[in-house]
């Protein structure tokens, strides 16, 4: 099984309005609601390429009842630790650009957090946990650290998709896998990537510091593969993008699934572009068939050892 943890799920309500203007009344276009966090999302590419998943993580109130409700009309497995604050709300605001408004999280209780770190006691060697996103800021600060123990401790693998020092404290504990962009990989570091070689040089480093592999999305100039074997660059197919969320957890998705099942790092690395390219020329989150159709339009070369 493939566990994802969301310790700050929302609802996405994405708005359209032709023309924005501030202070006045504003009509809306068009408005959708979806199922939001970075492990949901995961957990909804996983589903519709047909691997096992159940979604974990914190949901209350009438939005927390949103969120279960449509992942169950979708058919994917869930198991929310139920907490008596709400769900958050995110707004996606779209009027030529793209505008975020996200709220900060719910107050999570003891009680609720320690509910969710006694679910992991459950998990095994069979089974890979993703961990991504943020936290509400009620969490303490060894929250993930508490997390990432448990589930070494059970013998299962993890995957963290985070960024800055709840990155590097992760690092020791082997992650199956990291994937930072480029800007995110500068900052981890505190340095400046002026070239393909400094992505290489630092790249390099998410391995000496314990990462199993990594992957550096660099947009569009594809990404980059990090093994003990050598380092791989990607392309990704062309293509119009229409969405900004969720294609970087489309990438986690479909390397973690096709890594569990093939054992094949190249094909788990050409699916995880595929699988972010098609969310990206999506308006949600990829369709198994656009997934399919853009995995042959990937190349991978080896450039370096």
């Amino acid at each position: 099984m493939i566990y994802t943890i969301t310790l700050n799920p929302s609802v996405d309500y994405v708005v359209q309005v032709n023309q924005l203007n501030l202070g006045e009344l504003n009509k809306v276009e068009n408005a959708m609601k979806y199922p939001g966090g970075k492990g949901i999302n995961v957990s909804r590419v996983l589903h519709e390429l047909e691997y096992d998943t159940t979604a974990l993580g914190f949901l209350g109130g009438f939005t927390g009842n949103f969120i279960a409700e449509a992942l169950d009309n979708k058919g994917i497995e869930t198991n929310f630790t139920p907490i008596q604050d709400d769900t958050r709300i995110n707004i996606k605001l779209k009027s030529g650009t793209e505008t975020e408004i996200n709220g900060r999280g719910p107050e999570i209780l003891a009680n609720e957090a320690d509910h969710l770190l006694h679910q992991l006691d459950n998990v095994t060697s069979h089974d890979t946990v993703i961990l991504s996103g943020s936290w509400p800021p009620s969490l303490t600060k060894n929250f993930q650290q508490q997390m990432i123990e448990r589930i070494s401790a059970s013998g299962a693998t993890f995957v963290i998709d985070t960024t800055g020092n709840a990155l590097k404290s992760a690092l020791p504990y082997r992650p199956l896998l990291v994937k930072p962009n480029k800007e995110e990989l500068a900052d981890l570091f505190g340095v400046t990537l002026s070239s393909k070689h400094d992505v290489m040089h630092y790249g390099t480093k998410l391995l000496d510091l314990g990462a199993q592999h990594a992957i550096v999305s660099m947009a569009g100039e594809g990404a980059l593969l990090f093994t003990e074997k050598g380092i791989y660059h990607g392309s990704t197919p062309t293509g119009e993008t229409k969405n900004s969320v969720g294609a970087g957890d489309s990438m986690i998705a479909g390397f973690t699934g096709t890594f569990r099942k093939t054992r094949d790092v190249m094909e788990a690395f050409r699916m995880s572009l595929a699988s972010g390219s098609a969310t990206a020329f999506s308006n949600d989150l990829a369709m198994a068939g656009d997934i399919f159709s853009l995995r042959e339009k990937i190349d991978i070369t080896r450039i370096s050892k």
